[in-house]
């Protein structure tokens, strides 16, 4: 561009509040390191011309992954920093969030300004949280538009949404959804999306529902454009040598090896280590680098001597510091590999001459299916790097069962048919009985389904999950009135089928909290026409719960429980419209006529605020626990809390809850769950405990290591599955609570609270970094649920005891990664950001 970029930001650091958009274009285009490819300068071009005034709020830009859309991004960042104005940068991904902090604190220094001018704020951490340019994730910009009070958006110029195509996200898209719909009108919009099948009836959309006009700026070519390759004769360990040799330009690494499990990617690394994937200079670079680290602890040792070839791991079971040390390593391309899971094509940045798939399947052994389009075209486009590649290779290897059945034919087709050589002739007959074959029950992907991954259409952008529980009992606090939820709904981008379903869920989440009593509905719900059925949504009818008295059961248990029906007083006609303040009273649900019924106002009672506390799980789900929980015992509380917070599969078949030999009921199961269960016909006595017949055969679990019998034996409970199980029954109606009991913090605290001696013992290194967020999300947890005290509970019986707790993880948490405990923990200063959790989707 022929000027020096220091002596150019050199005479643009002052700010100017009147500079004019057409300046601002001239200076920003001077700053440029390199020259902008065509869609980055047209959506550059289309930001700067635009004018709110005028009516254009924006522009939404669709192109493919690795298009350059930061520089298209940073474009708003310096409007906002030379005219002393705010603005957000919104990520879908905490992960995401430390890498845009740091490229743009080194876009502002190198434009001239302070990097301190440039801060982060997620529910988790804060950095400089007064800053003129925020960090965040979505979720913290939707806590700030539905606090006007304490927020103010009268200086803001604009707002860029990263990633937007998470506006598909079956669980957070919606926050993306609402926070287009409240951004006020003064405020430019950026949204960065890959390809968008639906772009134009998206822009629509967001000018008629929402009154938001945005320029669509779309592409189909990369900077750097992909070349396919389908590798059908070799194997990993082999290709990967083939792929890393050579000189800088014939080299095809360094590259990204995704798999789609995270035990797969010990396994590929694990195999790869054995190979010369990297040069004697950068050897010994990264043999200097390594034994300066520490890594003793955990996974460490393991993952030095991987990383010593060459090679690094990078996935969710990775502990956070190590895997900084694989990014670092990465970028500073003393890696050759990186073998990752699928989050990594999320955004994070790992630049990449290539990409290689062992597999195009996800999913457990018995349910493989091909990988979901969107998911593969985010990974082919981590390949390329526009500073250093001409182009970028994404490479699909065949299965090996394949490989070698390819291998075979090519030596039999070697052959002639007509041949007359009876030494020939005799080879051919020996490798026809030699032929390989695929396996039983085994899945294969084919050349075929990675043509089509590479064809299919974009997917379309629409709207996705229900209002969270949360954010209604937030948005209802603040203002009673139904009709804005309603319209917002009306609202969302769906087929109008999909907007009356809608409705009724919303009209089901209303009632649901007015028979919890948590609010008082005007005017209240109609009971439907047939008080004993209802129809469902798939317009089937069932029983009502409480049309009539459940059968008999049977048998002596079926004698007792029979019994105890018969004790109790007939059930009335109506439904109990609110529950008594007697704790053994849960609220009861009646059916109500979802499709007429239009409340004016949802007034809350003293209640609603309980679920406002609890950002980490259903809120519903949530307070019904704390109130049964005052009388637990600590093993229970911990066990209780533990089976709410997500963890793996994986994981969870290897942290599972002691036998109940091991760790019998406590306190609040014999006294008031137990009794409950039985009482209702909610559980039998085996699933309580109880022990079956002493004849019974034992036979071998080989996939669990359990005792089995020829009768199929029955679990026993745990503490979480028991509190769920009442909650079902008394909130029917709620959809999409899960536990899985898992004894994580409760076996920590086993080892005194010390995480590497837990992990090491346990044989658990391989997924440490999920057992350590699985900790950190408990200190927060603690913090919630100690916001929502049970009734006659004190502070000494509830909040000092799970503060006690709290301490202890937080110490054991930080001597096993303090930087990454400070980070999540600091959060305590940022609880007025934290109305949706923004802690669930991590790399």
């Amino acid at each position: 561009m022929g000027m020096n970029h220091q002596e150019t930001a050199a005479k643009h650091t002052a700010v100017d509040p009147d500079l004019d958009r057409d300046s601002l274009a001239t200076e920003y285009f001077s700053l440029l390191p390199y020259d902008p490819y065509p869609v980055q300068e047209e959506a550059m071009l289309a930001y700067f011309a635009g004018d709110p005034g005028l009516g254009d709020q924006g522009v939404l830009i669709c192109a493919p992954t690795g298009t350059g859309k930061t520089m298209i991004a940073e474009a708003a960042v310096y409007e906002a920093l030379r005219t002393g104005r705010r603005m957000y940068y919104t990520t879908p991904l905490i992960a995401l969030t430390d890498q845009k902090l740091d490229e743009l604190r080194e876009s502002a220094v190198r434009w001239g300004f302070p990097a301190d001018s440039v801060g982060l704020v997620t529910g988790n951490r804060r950095v400089n949280g007064d800053a003129p340019v925020l960090v965040v994730v979505a979720e913290i910009l939707l806590n700030r538009l539905l606090n006007p009070e304490a927020f103010d958006f009268s200086d803001v110029t604009s707002v860029v949404m990263d990633e937007f195509h998470s506006f598909n996200d079956p669980e957070r898209g919606i926050v993306w959804e609402l926070t287009l719909a409240l951004l006020p009108p003064h405020i430019r919009t950026m949204l960065l999306s890959a390809t968008v099948g639906n772009s134009l009836e998206f822009t629509s959309w967001l000018s008629r529902a929402h009154n938001r006009r945005l320029q669509l700026v779309s592409g189909d070519e990369r900077k750097v454009p992909l070349q396919y390759e389908w590798i059908g004769d070799e194997i990993l360990n082999d290709f990967a040598e083939k792929i890393a040799a050579g000189d800088d330009e014939l080299r095809r690494t360094p590259s990204l090896v995704f798999c789609f499990s995270r035990s797969q990617c010990w396994t590929v690394a694990e195999m790869l280590k054995g190979k010369s994937l990297i040069d004697k200079d950068r050897q010994a670079e990264l043999a200097d680098y390594l034994n300066a680290a520490d890594m003793a602890a955990g996974a460490g040792p393991k993952l030095k001597q991987i990383l010593m070839r060459g090679v690094g791991v990078h996935h969710a079971g990775v502990m956070p510091r190590y895997r900084r040390m694989v990014e670092e390593l990465f970028q500073r391309k003393l890696l050759a590999m990186c073998v990752c899971t699928e989050t990594l094509a999320a955004g994070i940045n790992l630049p990449a001459r290539s990409v290689v798939l062992p597999s195009l399947l996800k999913g457990p052994k018995d349910k493989r299916k091909l990988v979901d389009t969107a998911s593969a075209q985010q990974i082919f486009g981590r390949a390329g790097r526009p500073q250093y590649d001409d182009r970028g290779f994404v490479y699909a290897l065949a299965h090996e069962d394949d490989v070698k059945l390819n291998k075979w034919r090519e030596k039999y087709d070697s052959i002639p048919e007509d041949t007359k050589d009876p030494g020939l002739l005799k080879a051919k007959k020996q490798l026809k009985k030699k032929m390989p074959k695929r396996r039983s029950g085994e899945t294969y992907w084919t050349e075929q389904q990675f043509l089509q991954l590479q064809e299919a259409a974009s997917a379309d952008l629409s709207s996705r999950g229900q209002l969270p529980w949360r954010l209604l009992a937030y948005m209802l606090g603040k203002d009673a009135s139904v009709a804005p939820l309603r319209e917002l709904v009306s609202k969302r981008l769906l087929t109008p089928k999909k907007i009356e379903e809608g409705q009724r869920e919303l009209n089901r989440m209303l009632i649901t909290m007015w028979q919890a009593n948590y609010l008082s509905l005007d005017p209240k719900p109609t009971p439907a026409a047939d008080p004993g059925k209802t129809k469902t949504d798939s317009g089937k009818k069932t029983e009502a719960s409480q049309a009539e008295p459940p059968p008999a059961t049977g048998g002596l248990f079926g004698e007792i429980l029979d019994q105890m029906r018969e004790d109790e007083p007939a059930a009335q006609p109506d439904a109990v419209e609110q529950p008594e303040s007697d704790e053994e009273d849960q609220p009861r649900i009646k059916q109500y006529d979802l499709d007429a019924y239009r409340p004016l106002t949802a007034t809350p009672t003293p209640r609603l605020e309980r679920l406002v506390h609890l950002r980490s799980i259903n809120p519903l789900f949530g307070v019904y626990m704390a109130d049964l929980l005052a009388t637990a015992d600590p093993e229970e509380r911990i066990a209780a809390f533990e089976s709410v917070l997500e963890v793996p599969g994986t994981v969870a078949r290897f942290t599972r809850m002691p036998r109940i030999e091991d760790m019998p009921p406590g306190t609040l199961a014999t006294t008031r769950l137990d009794p409950q269960l039985l009482k209702l016909g909610l559980a039998t006595p085996e699933e309580l405990g109880a022990q079956g017949g002493e004849d019974d055969e034992e036979v071998k679990d080989r996939g669990f290591g359990r005792v089995m019998f020829e009768e199929p034996r029955v679990w026993p409970l745990t503490i979480g599955e028991k509190i769920h199980r009442l909650f079902q029954n008394d909130y029917p109606t709620v959809q999409g609570v899960r536990v899985r009991p898992v004894w994580i913090v409760g076996e920590l605290l086993n080892y005194d609270g010390d995480f590497n001696k837990y992990v090491t013992t346990k044989k658990l290194q391989k997924e440490e970094g999920i057992l350590l967020r699985h900790c950190l999300r408990m200190i927060l947890f603690l913090d919630e649920m100690a916001n929502v005290p049970p009734e006659n509970t004190t502070v000494e019986t509830w909040e000092d005891t799970l503060d006690d707790l709290a301490d202890i993880l937080t110490e054991s948490c930080r001597n096993a990664d303090p930087q990454t405990t400070e980070e999540v923990l600091s959060h305590n200063e940022n609880l007025e950001d934290t109305l949706i959790s923004s802690g669930r989707r991590q790399n």
